[in-house]
């Protein structure tokens, strides 16, 4: 074991070392085991010599350098704010980032020890991965992971580093527990949706015990003034006055989007916002160019998923009521929380689940009930669609499953012949198709793809292929342990030319070294397309960035893609505009639930395509409405509230 004594401090460390005694003989006596100890024991007597936030200790702990704008603004936070305070930097700026900083700078002066992470359920594996991988915090645990799970009622108190989804933390069982844990920092993602007082999202963080709360959201308001108040008031209590004074000292008779007496109302929101804009930071990104390569399937796959849409077409008609809302785990501000990726179930289960035998997620509420077996069946019914447009083989053991748990002989005769029609299939035209661009993409041995696929099973089908065309490559799955991600990202970086993925490196990985991806599987939630493209398609990306999608004509996917692209130009929308479009539909339903109805009530392709282009309309009316909102916060705001 190596030692640090005098004889190996660099002149740069004896510099920084603070003048102690105590560690300056403890040093010279080669006390520290290891230069990490060492390097530990200099930091921590740093920043005992930093008066105030005037300097952050913590970003010598980083894996990343953050940007001026986003140091300055943490700084803000933390020294005018005094740690309560909202970041409404314009989508795609880094308010993760922010609100990372903060949080790592208290963690690194001892300042808190409890802190919990309120975020909408897609984003809770983003947020502890951007935790661990950039800031060196890999203790977080979330609401999803086994182990919270395991611990029951006495979770929320066991673990002090949290992550929860909204949707769990605010049921009624876990919310009274929740709001008795005195927090010392509460940070609150996407806190738009907490612009509605009267709601339990407001209340329920209104609730919370808190020394400090941070809020993130890119549209502080939307409709009006009193979303504004509403946010500020879980912030600072009483800094806005009560709604009735506000609104008679700040907002104009008759229109509750204009305000009056703005030079005072900014000045009251300076104690409270930092807000960036693209314009003031000055960062561009290179173009990206997306295309979708159309394909047709084989007579034998074409005919293989008629059949298995019409089966889930007809199950889920009995488990849900011909053109009836969907059914739901539980209720919550009046919106229901569904079961699938939207809802408290993390898409990556849903993705890479290697079965459906038993209850894999957990979503029997009621045990053994028949309303139970009815959500578990829905559940497999939707993964089963899902599988049947990435290959044929994947649909395989949802199938079984099924089949062994079918109500009576001729239901599961059935599921066992389509079963063993998709193991007779021996076409792939998509991993065709994929192959061709692959070589093509390749030929400049420099060069690196990322596949992103749904399932497991596609994931060890395509690593076959791979093998067969001689190329390098790594896996990437949600099974891996940390270790094992972070080994399989650094061999893409430094050696492989493929890395082959499930959903999981869509969530939290910074992969700019790469500019090629190609989406084998369409997700059928639009966010999950971004967070994908996010991954290359990010500040210090310096090179064109190119985006093929393979679809198959006549399935979900190949209707979806076509309004996304044509109706709403996905591709061209900067990366985090898609969730703030959707948040603007005002159909409470999660957007698979809109594209699942549409599917499941229609009786021929031309209603299907009626279907699609209603909502297709429904996005152009969406985005139209949120770029609204862009104008108007920015005509409120302007660029009075950066951090320069």
């Amino acid at each position: 074991m190596t030692l640090i004594s005098s004889k190996n401090i660099s002149e740069a460390d004896i510099r920084l070392l603070p003048v102690d005694a105590a560690a300056l003989k403890d040093i010279s006596a080669g006390q520290f085991a290891s230069r990490e100890l060492y390097r530990l024991r200099l930091l921590a007597e740093h920043a005992l010599l930093v008066g105030g936030f005037d300097e952050l200790v913590c970003l010598e702990a980083l894996e990343f350098a953050p940007f001026d704008y986003q140091v300055r603004a943490a700084q803000i936070m933390l020294r005018r704010f005094r740690g309560r305070g909202m970041f409404c930097d314009e989508v795609g700026l880094g308010k993760t980032i922010e609100a990372g900083l903060v949080l790592k700078e208290y963690l690194a002066r001892n300042v808190v020890q409890h802190v919990l992470i309120v975020t909408p359920a897609a984003l809770v594996e983003q947020w502890r991965e951007e935790l661990a991988i950039k800031f060196g915090l890999p203790g977080f645990v979330t609401s999803a992971d086994a182990e919270f799970r395991a611990a029951g009622a006495e979770a929320w108190e066991r673990f002090p580093l949290l992550i929860a989804s909204l949707a769990t933390a605010r049921r009624a069982e876990h919310r009274a527990r929740i709001i008795q844990i005195p927090y010392d920092l509460i940070i609150v993602d996407e806190a738009h949706h907490f612009k509605n007082r009267n709601s339990t999202s407001w209340k329920f963080v209104n609730d919370l015990q808190r020394k400090y709360i941070l809020l993130l959201t890119a549209t502080p308001v939307e409709n009006d003034l009193d979303e504004l108040y509403n946010l500020i008031t879980l912030l600072k209590p009483g800094q806005l006055k009560t709604p009735r004074e506000f609104r008679k000292r700040f907002v104009a008779q008759g229109d509750p989007r204009l305000p009056k007496n703005r030079g005072q109302l900014r000045d009251l929101l300076g104690d409270v916002m930092v807000r960036h804009t693209r314009s003031q930071v000055n960062i561009k990104l290179p173009p990206r160019q997306a295309s979708t390569i159309r394909l047709g399937l084989t007579q034998e796959e074409t005919d293989f998923y008629q059949a298995v849409s019409n089966y889930v077409r007809a199950h889920l008609r009995l488990h849900r009521p011909f053109g009836s809302a969907p059914r739901w785990r539980g209720t919550s501000q009046g919106r229901p929380q569904s079961i699938h990726p939207n809802g408290d179930t993390s898409q990556k289960e849903i993705e890479e689940h290697p079965s459906l035998n038993g209850d894999p997620i957990g979503v029997l509420r009621e045990g053994t009930g028949r309303e139970g077996i009815r959500q578990v069946d829905r559940f497999a019914l939707l993964t089963l669609q899902r599988e049947i447009g990435s290959s044929p083989q994947s649909a395989e053991p949802t199938l079984r499953s099924l089949a062994a748990r079918a109500r009576d002989a001729e239901q599961r005769r059935e599921l066992l012949e389509l079963a063993d029609q998709s193991t007779r299939i021996q076409t792939w035209a998509k991993a065709d198709a994929l192959e061709k661009l692959l070589l093509t993409s390749l030929r400049d041995p420099a060069e690196k793809v990322i596949i992103f696929t749904h399932f497991h099973r596609t994931l060890e089908r395509l690593a076959e292929r791979l093998r067969g065309l001689g190329l390098s490559f790594v896996t990437y799955h949600g099974q891996m342990d940390m270790k094992s991600k972070n080994q399989a990202i650094a061999d893409f970086e430094h050696h492989a030319q493929v890395l082959l993925s499930t959903e999981a490196a869509g969530e939290g990985r910074n992969l700019q070294f790469c500019r090629t991806m190609i989406n084998f599987d369409i997700p059928w939630n639009p966010m999950r397309i971004e967070q994908r493209v996010g991954r290359i398609h990010r500040i210090g990306q310096t090179r064109e960035v190119r985006i093929f999608n393979l679809s198959a004509r006549g399935t979900v996917e190949d209707y979806l893609l076509e309004i996304l692209d044509q109706k709403l130009n996905m591709f061209e929308l900067v990366i985090g505009e898609m969730d703030m479009i959707l948040g603007q539909i005002s159909d409470e339903r999660d957007f698979e639930d809109l594209l699942l109805d549409i599917w499941m009530q229609s009786q021929s392709a031309e209603e299907l395509r009626d279907g699609f282009k209603k909502l297709g309309e429904t996005l152009v009316q969406a985005r139209q409405a949120y770029q609204k909102t862009q104008e108007y916060d920015e005509a409120l705001f302007g660029e009075d509230f950066s951090a320069e």
